[in-house]
């Protein structure tokens, strides 16, 4: 029987919440997107240094994850934000948070090919 995977069963982009957020408006739709692609690659890049402030970055990119419905990227992000704060495998959080943000990237690169 194959384990689990660690990564929740949710879709990397809750399109409804993204147009409920963008008010409907497909370039500002696109723009937070794209904003979002690049602050979450940029944040799992600084997260893997272990910087002092890694805890903080994480919620900030969990915030960000709920602000356009990658749910799952926050779910991830909040998960490495307890165990920096708690304790627990750092290494095994941010690794699940470094597919969930895979994920929600490809998801938004599909999405922006359509808009």
């Amino acid at each position: 029987m194959p384990s689990p995977s660690i990564v929740p069963d949710v879709a990397p982009l809750d399109q409804l919440h993204l147009q409920r957020m963008t008010l409907g408006d497909a370039a500002l739709e696109r723009e937070v997107l794209a904003l979002f692609t690049a602050q979450a690659t940029g944040l799992i890049t600084r997260l893997a240094t272990w910087p002092d402030d890694a805890a903080a970055l994480a919620h900030k990119l969990k915030g960000s994850a709920r602000g356009i419905g990658a749910f799952a990227v926050a779910d991830a992000a909040s998960e490495l934000e307890t165990v920096l704060t708690h304790g627990g495998d750092a290494s095994l959080a941010l690794w699940a948070l470094d597919l969930a943000v895979k994920a929600a990237s490809e998801a938004i690169g599909e999405r922006l090919k359509r808009c």
